[in-house]
């Protein structure tokens, strides 16, 4: 007997909980999720998303005291990946801190729950620049890895192909590079934290965040490429001229951005996951976790609306 799920419409409000450049995977029912803590590797577990307070959860690894990878550990992504977990992550060096030795490693789980097992380090990824906001995804029975690499000041955004899991292919490819004012502020010019999201068309697109995480204009930025191109090809990407999701005064919600996709349990209803501050401030602090719904657009593009204010009531599909 085969016993199909059941779902509901739920109401919540945002935010879901305090945190910054959330993660989330569903697989097998489960959503698992991070955010970046600062000092260690947190997942947490649940079957309801908007449940996420309330969820389990497991610190699954802590730095080393000293080292490449000792200090200021940030924007997490979990991946299950040939029979595998593997959470990526940044960090720098307490003994010499700061963008220029600051780098994106790896850690490898053959548990089957990423919350079970031991994590073994696979340490770090080959990238030709330094950096952050290390993303995999697939395309056309391919590998890749996303990062924002630093050049100079700004922070450019950067595609290459995966050998392995912990290896990438040394053909690694800027793709994009902040020419916009609104992806500038404060004497740095950054495209970081990108999401591959793959349209219901023949398009393919790259959402990232643009300018700083202090400034409360940070929004999300969007590249579009057509699904059959060369997508290691600069030529081949299209930037759009204005953000796709951008702070609202009108609904509290400021500087929303950093962001990945997952969608209801049941597979149906797409959502937006970012944090924002609710509080206009030029600073990092304050951010916390929101979700929101999207819809597609008739010529196969995502509207990600206006962010919604905290005071809103909304729907979200889950299980029963």
């Amino acid at each position: 007997m085969i016993v199909t799920p059941a779902f509901a419409q739920t109401n919540f409000t945002n935010p879901l909980m305090d945190g910054a450049d959330p993660w989330v995977i569903r697989k097998d029912g489960w959503y698992y999720y991070l955010h970046t803590t600062g000092n260690n590797l947190t997942i947490w577990k649940t079957e309801d998303l908007h449940a996420l307070p309330e969820a389990a959860s497991r610190i699954v690894w802590q730095p080393p005291k000293e080292g490449a990878n000792s200090e200021s550990i940030w924007a997490p992504e979990l991946h299950f990946l040939d029979g595998r977990w593997y959470l990526y992550y940044t960090a720098t060096d307490r003994e010499d801190p700061g963008d220029h030795n600051r780098f994106i490693f790896v850690l490898e789980n053959a548990s089957a729950d990423p919350l079970e097992g031991e994590w073994t380090d696979r340490g770090r990824l080959n990238t030709h620049h330094s950096g952050l906001d290390g993303s995999v995804f697939e395309h056309q029975g391919k590998r890749y890895f996303l990062y924002s690499g630093y050049v100079g000041n700004q922070s450019n955004l950067f595609i290459a192909e995966m050998d392995n899991p912990w290896t990438l292919s040394e053909k690694q490819i800027e793709i994009a590079r902040p020419t916009y004012d609104w992806e500038k502020y404060d004497n740095r010019e950054i495209c970081e934290g990108p999401q591959f999201l793959s349209g219901p068309g023949d398009k393919i697109f790259i959402v990232y965040s643009a300018s700083a995480c202090w400034d409360d204009d940070y929004c999300l930025g969007m590249l579009t490429a057509d699904a059959s191109a060369n997508i290691l090809s600069f030529d081949s990407w299209k930037k759009l001229p204005r953000p796709v999701f951008e702070k609202s005064a009108a609904h509290q919600v400021y500087g929303p951005g950093h962001n990945c996709f997952t969608t209801s349990a049941d597979g149906q209803q797409p959502w937006n996951v970012y944090h924002a501050k609710s509080v206009a401030n030029q600073a990092c602090r304050d951010r916390t976790v929101r979700i929101q719904p999207f819809q597609w657009r008739g010529d196969g593009t995502p509207d990600f609306g206006v962010p919604v204010s905290t005071n809103a009531s909304r729907q979200i599909r889950r299980n029963e």
